[in-house]
């Protein structure tokens, strides 16, 4: 399995940007379809944006459309998260994952998660 480390969270105010970076160890990051999860105290883990192998498809939930922005580079083993526009709802833990076989938008479909990092936005 592949090993993730996610960094880049912090607090920031509405209407502010961060972007989250995963880095992955192992020499097969390429072939793993990627995730970006969230959880907010007392709720359940969210989907929010995933990535084919090779970057060509991505996908999002609604709730960040237009705002989040997924990309990875193959050559550095390295997924990140950006975004823009951020609002107080958009607090939670964010995790990165990883799925070797399925690509979909079900935290059950991933089987390597990283520690989670935490992003608090301010009214």
């Amino acid at each position: 399995q592949v090993q993730l480390i996610e960094s880049g969270g912090g607090l920031v105010q509405a209407g502010g940007s961060l972007r989250l970076s995963c880095a992955a160890s192992g020499r097969t990051f390429s072939s793993y379809y990627m995730g970006w999860f969230r959880q907010a105290p007392g709720k359940e883990r969210e989907f929010v944006a995933r990535i084919s192998w090779s970057g060509g498809r991505t996908y999002y939930a609604d709730s960040v459309k237009g705002r989040f922005a997924i990309s990875r580079d193959n050559a550095k083993n390295t997924l990140y998260l950006r975004m823009n526009s951020l609002k107080p709802e958009d607090t939670a833990v964010y995790y990165c994952a990883a799925s070797q076989t399925y690509f979909g938008s079900n935290p059950a479909d991933y089987g390597s998660w990283g520690q989670g990092t935490q992003v608090t936005v301010s009214s």
